[in-house]
């Protein structure tokens, strides 16, 4: 049976030990830095299918972003993404978010 990407995307966030950044989560599917926008978009909408699906039982958490310089961390982000520059220091080194699927009996 063929998995869709975001069947793909979710299985491997719930059997992940650790919260995997965007690119990690690239290598593991074999995809190119290029293909991580297409993993963005998948996560904003992996984050109301999985709880949904689970009634509420698991959720997608994410790592929010912090500057490598400042240490400036980026709470209030809309949807996932790596931000470009620090609003404080302007600085273009930013850690990229992590994400895990959590919950009941995992």
């Amino acid at each position: 049976m063929f998995e869709t990407l975001r069947e793909k995307i979710v299985d491997i966030l719930i059997k992940a030990e650790e919260p995997l950044s965007v690119s990690q989560i690239a290598s593991l599917l074999g995809l190119s830095s290029r293909e991580e926008r297409t993993i963005y978009t998948a996560l904003t909408h992996i984050a109301k299918s999985v709880r949904r699906k689970s009634k509420g039982k698991l959720q997608l958490v994410m790592i929010p972003p912090v500057c490598k310089k400042c240490g400036y961390v980026f709470k209030h982000l809309d949807k996932p993404r790596r931000p470009s520059k620090c609003p404080r220091c302007k600085s273009e080194r930013i850690e990229e978010p992590k994400f895990k699927i959590i919950g009941e009996n995992i």
